[in-house]
């Protein structure tokens, strides 16, 4: 049997510890409350640490920092605008896992809440703000996910504005995309899949285009983007580096299931596209579409281009990657092949809106070209894409039916009664 001690104080049960209840007075209580404070206050740092800094939300890294077996983990660049929000959307329905990097600039937050509503799922998909001509805000991103390649679709491209600010085409082009190369570089990244144009052949003497027509570019945003290219082939030439470069035609339509459509900024409308504008004539945001040029030499005076679907051009960009060799640089056209006048594209809008838009004739475009459209022999070749959406009309039938239920972009459906 213990022994008992009858005059032991019996110990205070369910006692409620306050700082008010501490005894200061006691010389061995007060290191105790000390060591408890410093404590406390270590935490207190911590937890803000935390708040401030997400990569420290856990000793466990997240499912984007880690290479997965099975899963190829691609950055898109320029996610929020809209070639690269529909090429997004075809990766995460493809099983990619996917992170865009967007300042927002020209793409649409609107784009991303529809990609993550979509792609709930965690590790599909993760936005990040972030400019590219930040180098250390890039080189951050790159330390703190595992990508296996890179689509770098991030520019701005309007012919008409590159030639009124070629400075700001130069660096948010040409320099960017060296910031690109050099993150790439130095976190191992090894598959490119570049977003070029074929504004960088210029004004060439024959057609069709193909890949060894020369390019000799007559404005800043082919310029800046032929210089890219030759930044990418050099690096390529000292590393293992797989490199898709595709430069394509003028790009139209949307997602044929209604979930993604052209949004440029209102202030940028004027440089857009020509479809754009076909649709906010319809839609009676303004008065009427402008024709720039009728004195080309082309059988009704105005510019013959190619127009490829977005939804063939993300086809390309994945057929790309899915072929993409280290060591290895692919150059392709993308385009259908055929040429249509602006006048032919105008008459197929009519028809597509059931609008009667008043045309508006004004001179040539600075830097614009007369007559361009593809070979698309090699590409139907080494990659086996064939432009499957080649009905001008119904293209535009399908980007009509997005835009009359989004005369806001993608702010409310202001246009659902249309």
């Amino acid at each position: 049997m213990l022994p008992s001690n009858r005059n032991r104080q019996q110990p205070r049960a369910g006692r409620s510890w306050s700082f008010s209840e501490m005894d200061f007075s006691d010389p061995k209580r007060k290191p105790r409350f000390l060591s408890k404070l410093l404590m406390l206050a270590f935490l207190t740092a911590m937890c803000i640490l935390m708040l401030t800094h997400p990569q420290y939300h856990s000793s466990c890294p997240s499912v984007f920092a880690v290479h997965e077996p099975g899963v190829t983990h691609v950055l898109v660049t320029g996610g929020a605008g809209y070639i690269g929000s529909h090429a997004a959307l075809r990766l995460l329905t493809d099983s990619y896992r996917v992170t865009i990097v967007d300042n927002l600039s020209r793409g649409n937050i609107g784009a991303i809440k529809v990609l993550q509503k979509l792609f709930p799922q965690p590790g599909r998909l993760q936005f990040i703000y972030a400019d590219l001509g930040d180098a250390k805000s890039v080189n951050r991103i790159f330390s703190e996910n595992a990508f296996d390649a890179v689509m770098h679709f991030a520019a701005v491209a309007y012919v008409g504005e590159s030639t009124l600010e070629p400075l700001r085409y130069y660096h948010n082009i040409t320099a960017n995309t060296l910031v690109v190369l050099e993150a790439m570089a130095s976190h191992g990244v090894r598959t490119l899949i570049y977003s070029s144009t074929c504004a960088t052949y210029g004004e060439p003497e024959k057609m069709p285009i193909t890949e060894e027509t020369p390019q000799v570019p007559i404005n800043p945003y082919g310029k800046a983007k032929k210089m890219a290219e030759e930044i990418i082939l050099d690096f390529s030439k000292s590393t293992d580096l797989a490199v898709m470069i595709l430069r394509y035609f003028n790009v139209i339509g949307s997602d044929p299931e209604g979930r993604l459509g052209e949004a440029p900024r209102p202030e940028l409308r004027e440089h857009g596209r020509i479809s754009g504008a076909c649709f906010d004539a319809a839609l009676g945001i303004i008065p009427g579409l402008k024709v720039k040029g009728t004195d080309y030499e082309t059988p009704d005076g105005t510019c013959i281009r190619d127009y490829i679907d977005v939804t063939d051009l993300v086809d390309a960009h994945v057929k790309a990657l899915d072929k993409a060799q280290r060591g290895k640089v692919g150059i392709y056209n993308v385009g259908t092949g055929k040429g249509r006048s602006v006048k032919e594209f105008v008459d197929a809008c009519k028809k597509a809106t059931g609008a009667d838009i008043k045309i508006d004739y004004f001179p040539r475009r600075p830097g614009d070209y007369a007559e361009v459209y593809s070979d698309p022999t090699k590409i139907n070749r080494d990659l086996n894409w064939t432009a499957q959406r080649t009905d001008l009309l119904e293209s535009l039938r399908v980007a009509w039916r997005w835009q009359k239920l989004h005369r806001s972009g993608y702010g409310p459906p202001l246009a659902a009664t249309i």
